[in-house]
């Protein structure tokens, strides 16, 4: 068996830790209230997935060996999300009030979460660096424990999405009174997302 406490104490880490995925559910939440937060915490979680088979695969591996393959990828998840900040700086704050045309549909949001999460190279070679140093070679059968180990990821970050997103409703209350605060915050959302595109496209 793969040492799954350590993991998942290494796992909730990296998930707490700020990044793109926290800050589209924490906005999307406050934008729109809870259910969209927690739409968004879904659509990132099932991004996972795609990771874990890359990994399980092997596919992973030739991304981080051919650096061509790396810059694409890298590149495609960088304009995804300044893409995402254009959008968000042009739109009007989508305060969630029943019949709203400005808010995304739920299912838009839970799409646009699972790519920008797939479109993410860092989730690609993290998986592929971090997932087998907790891989006990001597039990055999790399391949399941590499899917379990993924599946305790998975399932942590969910939890851990989800309770952000339920106190990002609780926000957007106050934001539902405060409209020239959602102003404010749509803007900051937009450049916060432009620029982690930024960051992710510069080289390390």
């Amino acid at each position: 068996m793969p040492e799954i406490g350590l993991f998942l104490v290494a796992a909730m880490t990296l998930t707490i830790a700020p990044g793109p995925d926290n800050i589209y559910v924490l906005t999307r939440g406050i934008a729109q209230g809870k259910k969209a937060g927690l739409v968004a915490a879904l659509g990132f979680s099932s991004g996972l997935i795609f990771h874990t088979m890359l990994a399980v695969l092997g596919f992973a591996a030739l991304i981080k060996a051919s650096p061509t393959a790396y810059s694409l990828l890298r590149y495609a998840g960088a304009g995804y999300l300044v893409y995402i900040g254009i959008r968000t700086l042009r739109s009007h704050p989508a305060i969630h009030v029943p019949g709203n045309p400005t808010s995304l549909k739920l299912p838009r949001i839970y799409w646009q979460s699972v790519i920008a999460n797939m479109l993410n190279p860092k989730v690609t070679l993290f998986f592929i660096a971090f997932l087998p140093q907790f891989v006990n070679s001597h039990a055999g059968h790399i391949p399941a424990q590499m899917l379990l180990l993924a599946a305790v990821f998975i399932l942590q970050a969910l939890a851990i999405f989800s309770a952000i997103a339920c106190f990002s409703g609780m926000v957007g209350a106050f934001f539902q009174r405060k409209a020239s605060a959602a102003t404010y915050l749509n803007r900051l959302a937009g450049c916060a997302f432009i620029g982690l595109g930024i960051r992710i496209a510069l080289p390390e």
